[in-house]
């Protein structure tokens, strides 16, 4: 079978049958584009991907960036890729052409991200760093500063960064330490501290590195109130030359996956002479800053659903070229032909777990860029709907797709049996790849208690309102077909019990135990996670049925829509009825892990 890793017909499927991108086409900002341009945008993704991505795949886990004399070494394929997304006009896609993009819908950046990501994962993260690093400068820092930095990004020829951890604080962002003070130059402050984890944080081959950085300006409040953001460049603009600013790469930290992008340890500072630009107003960088880290959240979800893709495909090849055993109902078990693996009906389950996975976090994070452009070209309460849709599901998108995919890619080795577990294979790689993503941005508990414990209780649950309508849209359509009422019933029962689940931890929040109510927010994640997912893959079966019952299909397209409704019934039937068991625990009197009595061992 020919190498594949990303399956461009249900990507197309998800963009232009079930979410319709080309109605976006109606609004002014996207009126310049239509179903043309988007293809060629995708196809030169691809092609990018299939020259630069793809082919270097495994061989940059084993050429891994490393720090030699004080400098950070890539692959050269990096350098090549980097260079092509910021000639193709790639890195600002989505920027307006008054900022030197091309005005694209988020749902193409979507695409272009997950088909690039299915193709080599750690090396598109060069590119989804400096774009949202960008957009970041574009929307809250000074024209001066917009002048100096968005053109050099968005070419490619300065990397982007977000500098957010640090080694005392990790995730818990009240506690950095970094301190800022004040030049007496408006908005110019002198920078001391470190930073840890920042992914392709330094290297040779780019000719700077613009750091979105959180720190304190002296005498601010205590706290996440007291953070401010700035703009600390690895080497400065003076006098139109770029001069050393300070900023010194300790080293960077070997990694389980992802080996081609640096996780860089850098020190800020200590010469003194280290400077950096307020972008905004003091105080308000963690505001800032949620806009790239809820854009980067996406972005490993669409990361998550594109190695879950690749993963896939690579099953699905090696289960129709490995003859091994016979089938359960071969008569005669010695003499008969060994059979593909693909015929046991356990491997069969496993790749559609695979697809049912893969395909349904696709299917995710593309609702959320939908969103994300409706919430550019509409206005007043209609936008607010949008942006409450949007704010809800970007836990969930960061979530499912990273938990379900490191199961999905694990069912994937066990589809290879002993060669998964080679570097013979590829999966293995996968596997060490994907398992960063649930740790990326805010782990899978910190994404669990933004849910429960903000996006589900904000505005007196009005998010959550709006999303039941919209599941409430597609059961109704889902209600029209005969061989999918069933389901739709089924999707409505488990609302039912999502609904009475909330309400009772609902009622420890209001008689005052918060302890209770957030200790199994994961359990709650997963279980809203297996809803909306069921709702999406029903929206997608909806329109697959839609398009069978037309007529007029050829045979390939007649399967292709068949094995939509097929892996919908499959979701249905072996991934929906987890949600039985996590209501139980749920709602069940809850078994804190951390008792009151100290001297208790874990």
């Amino acid at each position: 079978m020919e190498e594949k890793y990303v399956d461009l017909k249900s990507l197309q499927f998800v963009l232009y049958d079930v979410l319709n991108a080309e109605q976006l086409t109606q609004y002014e900002h996207y009126k310049d584009h239509d179903r043309t341009s988007f293809d060629m945008v995708i196809e030169a993704a691809k092609q990018i991907a299939d020259r630069l991505l793809y082919p270097n795949y495994r061989e940059m886990d084993k050429q891994e960036s490393d720090f030699v004399d004080g400098k950070v070494t890539v692959h050269p394929a990096i350098l090549e890729y980097v260079k092509a997304m910021g000639e193709a006009g790639m890195i600002g896609a989505t920027f307006s052409y008054e900022d030197g993009g091309q005005q694209l819908p988020q749902l193409l950046q979507m695409a272009m991200n997950y088909v690039q990501g299915a193709a080599n994962n750690g090396a598109t993260m060069f590119v989804g760093l400096t774009t949202g690093a960008a957009r970041l400068i574009k929307n809250f820092a000074k024209q001066e500063l917009k002048d100096i930095y968005l053109p050099k990004m968005l070419s490619g020829e300065w990397q982007g960064t977000m500098a957010l951890t640090e080694p005392q604080a990790g995730s818990s962002l009240s506690d950095i330490t970094s301190s800022a003070t004040s030049t007496g130059q408006e908005g110019v402050y002198k920078i001391k501290g470190q930073k840890i984890f920042i992914s392709a944080g330094d290297y040779e081959g780019a000719e700077n590195v613009v750091h979105l950085m959180l720190a304190r300006i002296d005498g601010a409040p205590a706290g996440t109130k007291g953070i401010s953001l700035f703009i600390v460049p690895k080497y400065r603009l003076e006098n139109g030359q770029l001069v050393d600013n300070d900023v010194v790469t300790a080293g960077i930290y070997h990694k389980m996956g992802q080996k081609c992008t640096p996780a860089v340890h850098f020190v800020a500072g200590d010469k003194d002479n280290c400077y950096g630009w307020l972008v905004g107003e003091p105080h308000h960088g963690l505001k800032y800053m949620f806009q790239m880290m809820n854009e980067a959240r996406i972005g490993v979800g669409i990361m998550s659903a594109a190695i879950a893709s690749m993963a896939y495909h690579a099953s699905l090849k090696y289960a129709n070229e490995r003859p091994q055993g016979r089938r359960l109902s071969e008569k005669n078990q010695k003499t008969s032909p060994q059979t593909l693996i693909i015929n046991h009906p356990d491997v069969r389950r496993m790749l559609l777990f695979q697809k049912a996975v893969s395909e349904g976090a696709l299917m995710l994070a593309a609702q959320a860029a939908f969103y994300a452009d409706m919430i550019e070209v509409t206005e007043g309460e209609e936008r607010e709907r949008y942006q409450l849709l949007l704010d809800l599901l970007t836990p969930i998108v960061k979530t499912y797709p990273s938990e379900y995919g490191i199961q999905s890619v694990s069912a994937g080795v066990q589809v290879l049996g002993g060669y998964g577990y080679t570097t013979d294979f590829p999966l293995e790689q996968m596997y060490r790849d994907i398992r960063i993503t649930t740790i990326y941005e805010g782990t899978t508990g910190i994404q669990s208690l933004d849910l429960l414990g903000r996006k589900i209780v904000a505005k007196n649950g009005k998010a959550a309102m709006l999303l039941t309508e919209e599941i409430t849209q597609t059961l109704q359509q889902a209600m029209t077909f005969d061989d999918l009422k069933h389901y739709a019933e089924l999707l409505q029962k488990e609302m039912g019990r999502l609904q009475q689940v909330l309400q009772k931890l609902m009622g420890y929040a209001m008689s005052g135990d918060v302890e209770r109510y957030m200790a199994d927010a994961v359990l709650f994640m997963e279980m809203a996670s297996l809803v909306v997912v069921a709702w999406l893959w029903l929206k997608m079966a909806v329109v697959a049925k839609q398009k069978l019952v037309s007529g007029g299909l050829g045979e390939e397209e007649q399967r292709f829509y068949e094995s939509k409704v097929h892996t919908m019934r499959f979701f249905f039937h072996y991934e929906l009825p987890k949600t039985k068991w996590l209501a139980t625990r749920l709602t069940d009197e809850v078994f804190l892990t951390l008792p009151e009595e100290k001297e208790v061992i874990i």
